[in-house]
């Protein structure tokens, strides 16, 4: 059975596609292909499993593929993998209307993505998830990235795909780890926007972590529903989507300062989500039972709760990176309640430093 959500961006609206076995489907293709040749961006880790399966779906559309393998993993989203994107594409005489379809997690659909709206200055992209957290999250909304020393997606653009492909089949191939990793942007979502998704999640997480399909799918679904609803209200993030960022510039500061991959990025957001929680606590306007409430979903979900010690120093010198910094003043996502988030200035340096070490192991 197949789920079909919207985002709704006028003449830019696209679907997203969620179910099993949809990597052979040609039907949910075969619209989107202009050409009879399709560029499909993957990795090392993701190729041997799905890029022939990809591949004969595409053959029944007519449509022959042309591979960029790219090697894995969050240390390799740099300009020099980019780059080499561009050689294939320019190497191929690929044309403006050449689609480019991204293979993989949340790396693989950030570069594929970013190089779509980069070459000729725009190539029509679709992004075919195959991690949880690029399902539920990433290869929805259109922000594309590349890393720099300094900072975590600091270099992109808004780019939209013309299509969303989520086969769950593929997370039954998802290493433990990056599936934990996944549940990070699942619970955000509670967090900020969805209080009965929530305890929802509180009630299945087992479930999930078991892989079942029937609770996969409705996580999955009801995550895409609300960054469909956020995206299509604030697409370039002046104000609401913003909040989709919860444990966000905290966790960018983890990624960045222990060097890109050694954490996932699940992991650090799911222990900036409870500095953030932390935080709020602080300020009064998160009961320390709730705190707690938040600490044992992500405990149970195998994430952890507390952040490495760089330093609360470190840690403020790399979110001043963050962009949601205005005015050269540090705007964080912070919450009210389980379900309510706001972007506030109200902490100062010396609250954050102090929830960072209460926080830091």
């Amino acid at each position: 059975m197949i789920q079909t959500l919207n985002v709704e961006l006028g003449d830019r609206a696209y679907p997203i596609h969620i179910g099993c076995g949809l990597l052979s489907n040609s039907d949910l293709l075969a619209p989107y292909l202009r050409q009879k040749k399709v560029v499909v961006v993957t990795n090392t880790t993701v190729a041997p499993l799905y890029l022939e399966p990809l591949r004969k779906t595409l053959a029944v559309c007519g449509v022959a593929t042309l591979p960029v393998i790219l090697p894995d993993g969050e240390q390799f989203k740099t300009w020099e993998t980019l780059n080499l994107i561009f050689d294939a594409l320019l190497g191929t005489h690929c044309e403006r209307s050449t689609t480019l379809i991204a293979l993989g997690g949340g790396v693989i659909g950030d570069m594929g993505g970013f190089a779509a709206a980069c070459y000729q200055r725009g190539m029509p992209f679709i992004q075919i998830p195959t991690t949880l957290l690029s399902q539920v999250d990433s290869s929805v909304g259109g922000k594309t990235a590349i890393n720099h020393p300094l900072g975590k997606n600091m270099i992109g653009a808004f780019y939209q795909p013309r299509l969303v492909l989520a086969d769950l089949s593929t997370l039954d191939t998802l290493p433990e780890r990056e599936l934990k990793a996944g549940l990070a942007e699942v619970i955000k979502y509670g967090l900020i926007r969805d209080p009965a998704f929530f305890s929802w999640l509180e009630s299945n997480l087992d479930a999930l972590l078991q892989r079942d399909k029937t609770a996969l799918a409705y996580a999955v679904a009801r995550s895409c529903a609300n960054k469909a609803e956020v995206v299509a209200a604030d697409e370039r993030e002046a104000g609401e989507r913003a909040l989709l960022n919860l444990g966000h510039t905290f966790g960018h500061a983890i990624e960045t300062g222990l060097g890109y991959g050694v954490w996932l990025h699940g992991e650090a957001v799911a222990a900036g989500t409870l500095i953030a929680a932390e935080l709020s606590a602080r300020l009064g306007w998160l009961s320390r039972e709730t705190v707690e409430r938040i600490d044992q979903l992500f405990l149970r979900a195998g994430l952890p709760v507390t952040a490495p010690k760089l330093g609360a120093a470190r840690y403020l010198e790399l979110m001043s990176h963050d962009k949601k910094v205005q005015d050269g003043k540090l705007r964080l996502v912070l919450l009210e309640q389980i379900g309510r988030a706001v972007v506030s200035e109200a902490a100062d340096d010396v609250s954050i430093a102090a929830a960072i070490e209460a926080r830091c192991t």
